[in-house]
């Protein structure tokens, strides 16, 4: 397994269509279900960007994505369910039973512990011990879903989510921040770089604002709590991300 990885997986068909199309009912007298059909790429870079930059952002809720999580630790998934304007399915520890093969590969361990080798030892060394009764527990009898309670958090997950794509704003706004604890924050943005790949799904990061509060609001509301230079690194990345040239 090793790291994070995240996919996405489904999502809406044509979605800047829908989301389009569905903007439309309020000011086009003209409007028709019959006229989805009709939708053009014209007609999403003429409407859609305007009606979102007058805040309208309802009309986003009609657009879903489904991504796939592997390697994150349930430390994370307890961060992400509480997004609770979402759909969540989860791997199931009651019903899997945890084959360890190797420490790092079952358990996610932070960075700043590893930088401290005495430490980092000893966490793998209680990793270990929790894993061996894990599975003397469920070998003398014990029902892995008895036997899970022994589990560190830092045990690696799977979990599909699916968010309507404002709700993914809200997400991001607060995940993508560097105040964000580290390891949600780095699935956040690899949900938003699957996003970047998709040609059909591109535009509406940088005409939603997908992205840090910093990107939707144009400037931190963390004020003195933010480290130096990070608003400048954060959209440095985000545009870089979208594709264009980082502001001097």
């Amino acid at each position: 397994m090793g790291g994070i990885r995240v996919k996405l997986v489904n999502y809406t068909k044509k979605p800047l269509e829908t989301v389009t199309w569905a903007a439309l009912i309020s000011y086009w007298e003209g409007w028709e279900s019959e006229a989805f059909e009709q939708m053009s790429e014209k007609d999403i870079e003429l409407h859609l960007p305007r009606v979102l930059g007058y805040g309208h952002e309802s009309i986003l809720e009609h657009a879903v994505l489904t991504f796939a999580i592997e390697g994150c630790s349930r430390t994370c998934s307890h961060q992400l369910v509480r997004h609770r304007l979402a759909s969540y399915t989860q791997q199931s520890q009651r019903y899997i039973k945890l084959n360890p093969s190797d420490v790092e590969e079952t358990f996610v361990i932070p960075e700043s512990v590893k930088e401290k080798p005495e430490l980092y030892e000893k966490w793998k060394e209680f990793m270990k011990s929790a894993i061996r009764l894990y599975e003397e527990s469920y070998k003398s009898g014990v029902h892995q879903e008895d036997a899970r309670f022994i589990l560190p958090q830092a045990v690696r997950t799977k979990i599909v989510v699916t968010m309507n794509l404002r709700e993914l704003k809200h997400f991001f706004g607060l995940r993508l921040c560097e105040r964000a604890q580290w390891e949600i924050r780095e699935v956040a943005w690899k949900m938003l770089e699957e996003i970047a790949k998709n040609d059909e799904l591109r535009p509406i990061i940088k005409w939603a604002k997908l992205g840090p509060r910093c990107i939707q609001l144009g400037y931190c509301p963390e004020g003195e709590l933010m480290p130096p230079g990070c608003w400048k690194r954060t959209r440095e990345k985000w545009k870089a991300l979208v594709g264009s040239k980082p502001e001097t």
